[in-house]
């Protein structure tokens, strides 16, 4: 499937190079259509590109580049069968494959989206991207072995419509998008791990970990980079959370939570207790 056609207006404080800059490269796999061509491509990201951190990237006002398929119904809609049968285990991995597709959007969306951050922060954010399409690739694999595709099965768009809603504020995308909607993914995984196993599929238990041990350092980049900008910004990062969850209506935390995870994560103790 080809690329949907996107236009970007690109200005810079300097003036134009001819080598693209890491976040102007960005685009190109945040706009990818195909969901294949999308990981290949977000893979292929050059980490030795020039940054960019002043250029100030303006993209049209919708989502990135995104197949007919699956279709996106709300998530009170979606309907797990049985993990007996291999419909059932195969429309739970297709779940967990549509997240990582998400997520390779949402960390590209960050890298292009959001200027003046230290160089550090994009190449976290892309190297993020790239640890995402492995999974999405890993998952999508698997999900071919089992006689099925990413898209046969409706999926909701939950975690997109969540970077919708923070498209403003970098403060509020990196304090709910990675440390509240992808922390729920340490609190969710050996769950999802226990069933599959549990019904013979290991493949998807040890993908799951492969996931589950990146997604950890993923949490971890959004815990520094939200302290980080809580102290540019002189708000104490604790209080500061509760106000963004408050604001942008996000999803409320339930148990079980996987605090040895979240610690690993950068969570501190306060933040842990909270959740209780």
């Amino acid at each position: 499937m080809a690329a949907c056609p996107r236009h970007f207006l690109i200005s810079r404080q300097f003036s134009a190079v001819s080598t693209p800059s890491l976040r102007t490269a960005a685009l190109g796999p945040w706009a990818q259509s195909d969901p294949v061509l999308k990981a290949r491509a977000t893979l292929a990201l050059d980490l030795n590109l020039s940054v960019g951190a002043d250029e100030v990237l303006l993209a049209p006002d919708h989502g990135p580049g995104r197949p007919s398929r699956p279709v996106l119904i709300h998530h009170t809609l979606l309907k797990p069968k049985s993990l007996s049968t291999l419909e059932g285990r195969a429309i739970l991995v297709h779940s967990v494959t549509h997240i990582e597709l998400n997520a390779i959007d949402l960390a590209l969306d960050v890298v292009w989206r959001f200027a003046d951050m230290p160089d550090a922060f994009y190449t976290d954010w892309v190297r993020i991207a790239q640890e995402e399409a492995k999974h999405f690739t890993l998952l999508r694999d698997h999900l071919v072995g089992m006689g099925y595709d990413y898209g046969d099965f409706p999926a909701h768009n939950s975690l997109w419509d969540m970077a919708e809603r923070t498209r403003d504020d970098l403060l509020a995308r990196i304090g709910i998008v990675p440390r509240t909607m992808e922390a729920r993914g340490l609190d969710a995984s050996p769950g999802v791990k226990n069933k599959l196993v549990s019904v013979g599929d290991h493949r998807a238990g040890e993908i799951l970990d492969i996931i589950l041990q990146e997604e950890i350092g993923h949490v971890a980049a959004g815990n520094r980079w939200y302290r980080y900008l809580c102290s540019q910004r002189g708000l104490d990062p604790v209080s500061t959370y509760a106000q963004l969850i408050a604001q942008y209506d996000a999803p409320k935390l339930r148990p079980p939570f996987n605090m040895a995870a979240r610690r690993l994560a950068g969570f501190e103790e306060a933040e842990l207790a909270a959740l209780s």
